[in-house]
């Protein structure tokens, strides 16, 4: 089959398929799709295992393994691969802390964003770049600020937050400690927002160049 009839084999797959599968796995087999997740779920534990402190600022590459999963894989199947390696890697490094359900599901819910904004047809040059700067915004503030921080405020921080210390905070911005003041200690003091915006730039460097890799196959337009 030539290269011309995969690739309109792939623009004419099913709405099933397309919701499934990235078209990188469009084309594979039952065990080159297996084959693949695993590598995807495996990047997400490696991921989730490390981390670099730097002053008040905690650098992970979960954000961007997230959403390169939900890029290669395709939606859904980047959304278990994901949860999956958020909850492997919580296991083998917990260092005695919670497990946060919700930050997986956040991390899960971007690679969903991802996969299904990178099927979308876009023919104009630069198009690549325009859907990157889409899932960024999305997955910032629906993801990081709508689903993690959320979490992080309804639930975390009655674990692991002492009511002194968030009396303490909201004396200190002369008020009341809410969800708000919360987003701003956590992005601007905490350093988050450095964090999310490396793992873009990290984004908007690798998958250009992904897709210019001819035996990967992401064919994003």
């Amino acid at each position: 089959m030539s290269e011309m009839t995969q690739t309109t084999a792939v623009k004419a797959a099913p709405l099933w398929k397309r919701i499934l599968f990235s078209n990188v796995l469009a084309e594979k087999s039952v065990a080159g799709r297996i084959a693949y997740m695993g590598v995807i779920a495996a990047l997400c534990i490696v991921t989730n295992m490390f981390e670099i402190k730097f002053a008040t600022t905690q650098f992970s590459f979960t954000v961007f393994s997230s959403i390169l999963a939900g890029i290669l894989i395709g939606p859904l199947f980047g959304f278990c691969a994901v949860f999956l390696g958020d909850a492997m890697g919580y296991l083998y490094n917990s260092m005695g802390y919670p497990y946060y359900w919700w930050v997986a599901l956040s991390c899960a819910a971007m690679a969903l964003v991802a996969g299904f904004l990178m099927n979308l047809p876009m023919k104009f040059k630069g198009a690549v770049y325009v859907k990157l700067a889409v899932i960024s915004l999305l997955t910032l503030f629906v993801c990081s600020v709508g689903i993690n921080t959320t979490g992080m405020y309804y639930i975390g921080l009655n674990i692991y937050f002492p009511k002194d210390v968030q009396n303490a905070i909201a004396e200190r911005f002369g008020g009341e400690f809410n969800f708000w003041i919360y987003c701003v200690i956590r992005y601007f003091i905490l350093g988050q927002i450095y964090n999310s915006l490396l793992n873009y730039a990290l984004l908007f460097a690798a998958v250009p160049l992904l897709n210019a890799v001819k035996p990967l196959k992401l064919k994003i337009k």
